[in-house]
């Protein structure tokens, strides 16, 4: 519960690149001892959200316009492995369930809760796979920009434009379409990075 509130709080820039992380403060905030805080900031550090400094505690991690770019291409070449993997094994159940996300996507306002439906689409396409320790990366490396992903979001209209590259990857998996439907990701991924590497260059 404390790693959820305090990684929503991260995403929707309540907590800062570089702000500090007072164990104290949040155990007080909580009603809670520190060591469940502690846990939930190693939660946090293991995705890549906070740092730890010997002689500063936990902060919030910072992340420069390099290493955006680099978890973009790690999740490009991992994303695209997972989907040609998964797509055979895909059920009617796994399309449904991938239509019901977009469709609360649509109706979504909240962007820490958008950046948390888009990562249950892009990993219900990807389950079938079975492989669960490149899913737990993947997942590392979404929570990793989520947060300057919701900055983009909060600036641009790129919902729209998300669901709609959203349901033409789908639709490529309905039709069981492993070429076109790993390359409509491919562009997916990379107008995203574009977009938001030049949005965080710009600020």
């Amino acid at each position: 519960m404390i790693a959820a509130a305090l990684r929503a709080d991260i995403w929707r820039g309540i907590l800062r690149s570089g702000q500090p992380l007072r164990q104290d403060e949040i155990a007080a905030n909580f009603g809670v001892s520190k060591i469940p805080v502690r846990e939930a900031l190693f939660q946090l550090k293991a995705e890549g959200l906070v740092t730890f400094f010997s002689n500063r505690g936990a902060v919030v991690s910072e992340l420069s316009l390099a290493e955006v770019a680099e978890i973009f291409a790690m999740r490009t070449a991992l994303e695209v492995m997972a989907l040609q993997r998964a797509l055979p094994g895909l059920t009617i159940a796994d399309l449904a369930r991938g239509e019901e996300i977009l469709v609360a996507l649509d109706h979504e306002r909240d962007t820490a809760r958008w950046s948390d439906l888009n990562w249950q689409f892009h990993a219900t396409l990807y389950q079938p796979a079975s492989m669960p320790r490149l899913m737990e990366t993947v997942k590392t490396l979404h929570y990793n920009v989520s947060r300057y992903l919701i900055l983009y979001l909060a600036g641009m209209e790129y919902q729209p434009i998300s669901q709609a590259e959203h349901r033409e990857i789908l639709g490529a998996c309905r039709r069981g379409d492993t070429q076109e439907a790993t390359r409509l990701l491919q562009q997916h991924l990379a107008l995203a990075s574009e977009h938001l590497i030049t949005f965080l260059a710009e600020r």
